[in-house]
């Protein structure tokens, strides 16, 4: 068993690499530009929804109020008429990054985290390269990917997304797995 404390450096010094990595991903390759495509009326779209002052958050439309609801002639025929959608209203107004990429930091940490922990667990100090890095890439994959899986599965995101976002999580976690093989106790 490895304490935890004794693989701050790695958790650390991944989360550095995966964050450096991840914006290489998006910012400088075309490999996300078609996740989310425009709409062919955006503009009227907008002017549509914009008067409706509708407020932060997620939604569904049509939304049924219960079960019964669900099973409903009316809703059938809401279904049936459409649209039917799933969607995020942020807040009006400038878009800044920070928040956004503090969080992705911190969130590459606690991947880290829980990597180290579950290898810290089953891994001494000194265990060879191969056995830290498949323990640690296996942890880090579901947390950088596994859950992106049912956004599609339940929601109907384009699998495409969810696909190219899955290969995303593998480079981060064979990139997390690198520096803790790299970086466990001796």
């Amino acid at each position: 068993m490895t304490g935890l404390s004794a693989l701050v450096v790695p958790i650390l010094l991944s989360s550095v690499i995966v964050f450096v990595a991840s914006s290489i991903i998006h910012m400088l390759l075309p490999w996300h530009h078609s996740d989310y495509p425009k709409l062919a009326n955006e503009d009227g779209v907008r002017d549509a929804l914009r008067p409706l002052a509708i407020p932060p958050g997620d939604y569904m439309v049509p939304r049924p109020s219960s079960t019964e609801d669900m099973r409903s002639p009316e809703f059938a025929e809401k279904m049936k008429q459409g649209p039917v959608l799933i969607f995020t209203v942020r807040p009006n107004g400038p878009f800044s990054m920070r928040r956004n990429l503090i969080l992705w930091f911190l969130y590459c940490v606690v991947v880290g985290i829980f990597a180290a922990y579950i290898a810290g667990r089953a891994l001494p100090p000194g265990a060879p390269y191969p056995r830290v890095f498949q323990l640690v890439g296996a942890a880090a994959f579901v947390g950088y990917a596994l859950a992106l899986w049912q956004m599609s599965i339940w929601y109907h995101r384009a699998w495409s997304t969810t696909i190219k976002s899955s290969v995303d999580g593998l480079i981060y976690a064979l990139l997390t797995a690198g520096t803790f093989g790299w970086l466990w106790p001796k």
